[in-house]
């Protein structure tokens, strides 16, 4: 990459950075939510399926993360007590999560922290940038 490229790709991924930081802070501000960033993340795929089960691969097709990687986090998710794995009766290979009780109530409280933390970094990058403000 050129020396612009270079620049121009650290600051993005220095943002990002910035923006997962964002909304760990927000998460550990509410003592309701006992849950990391990833696991905010897989939840909020699992319920995508709305009343629908979704596979393993599924979410991780929709996170763009490893099958291993989703597996670990929906066992995490199961001990916690929001997800729940049922094996397809069809195919035993074929393993659905959907959300239990407490996944779908937390959902919203964890929906609400993670907007209002993207709101509150995007209007400090406006203002970094002097854009109007949305309100």
């Amino acid at each position: 990459m050129k020396p612009f490229e270079e620049q121009l790709n650290a600051v993005i991924v220095d943002t990002y950075r910035s923006i997962l930081k964002v909304e760990e802070t927000i998460l550990k501000r509410s003592d309701k939510i006992d849950l990391t960033i990833n696991e905010m993340h897989l939840i909020e795929s699992v319920g995508k399926g709305k009343n629908k089960q979704r596979t393993i691969s599924e979410i991780a097709e929709d996170l763009g993360i490893t099958l291993p990687s989703v597996t670990v986090g929906i066992n995490k998710l199961m001990k916690k007590g929001y997800v729940e794995k049922i094996r397809s009766e069809e195919d035993a290979r074929i393993v659905y999560v959907s959300l239990t009780r407490m996944g779908k109530k937390m959902s919203e409280e964890e929906q609400q922290a993670l907007y209002k933390g993207i709101m509150k970094l995007d209007q400090f990058l406006k203002e970094q940038l002097g854009e109007p403000l949305d309100r």
